[in-house]
């Protein structure tokens, strides 16, 4: 699938009527039907993947190969690692999150007990209507990074936005719980650049682990994302 996006055209409104767009057009469907028609959008993009193209320039904004799904078991019989090579997604059952690790980062974990900021830079794209949503990695809004604090207690997550386009577009310091699942996994650098070593992963985040407008939208998101610690 290959989807052509203006980058220069992302805005705060299109982000946020969206969503209430796609679910006033299904008023009319039980939950059940709509998880059904997600879970559906989730098998297809799995299979196919997807490409965002900019408008202005026929660059290459994000691509997607299919998708080789693999188990929890096999994913920390790999010692928690994803072959990138194979676009491996781990799979974790109870939550329905597919996770890629494509860089576990350079820096160190946060550690049990400690809060950190971390800085994130990531393209949101939804499933079910095949488009860029919401993107802090494009022109218009690099300089609109997420700030996250994050505390490990005992290895449970817990998030919340401080400032960034997530807060400002969905209105809330919720973050997304399909976010949180990374977080034991990567380790966090300071360092920014293109080929830099900096924590990268992928999610398919269905609509019960998404933020507000998607869980109320039920649409699941792919997202990649960059993840570095703040200072």
């Amino acid at each position: 699938m290959i989807y052509r996006f203006k980058a220069a055209a992302i805005s705060l409104f299109a982000a946020i009527t969206a969503p209430i767009a796609f679910s006033a057009c299904d008023d009319d469907k039980t939950y059940a039907e709509l998880r059904e028609t997600e879970n559906k959008a989730i098998a297809a993009f799995v299979a196919k993947g997807c490409s965002v193209m900019a408008e202005d320039d026929a660059t290459e904004i994000l691509h997607v190969d299919p998708i080789k799904e693999i188990s929890e078991q096999q994913f920390y019989a790999q010692d928690s690692t994803t072959d990138v090579s194979a676009n491996e997604y781990v799979l974790f059952a109870g939550s329905g999150v597919y996770m890629q690790i494509v860089r576990q980062g350079s820096g160190e974990a946060i550690a049990d007990g400690e809060s950190a900021q971390v800085v994130c830079r990531f393209h949101e794209y939804n499933i079910s209507s095949d488009s860029l949503q919401l993107s802090n990695r494009v022109a218009a809004y690099e300089q609109m990074p997420d700030i996250m604090s994050v505390t490990n207690n005992s290895g449970t997550f817990s998030a919340s936005f401080t400032s960034g386009l997530m807060r400002s577009a969905y209105n809330t310091s919720s973050v997304p719980g399909g976010w949180l699942i990374a977080l034991p996994f990567v380790k966090l650098g300071r360092q920014y650049s293109a080929d830099s070593e900096v924590a990268k992963i992928r999610l398919i985040v269905p609509s019960t682990e998404g933020h507000t407008y998607a869980s109320n939208g039920v649409y699941a998101c792919f997202y990649e994302i960059i993840m570095q610690r703040g200072r």
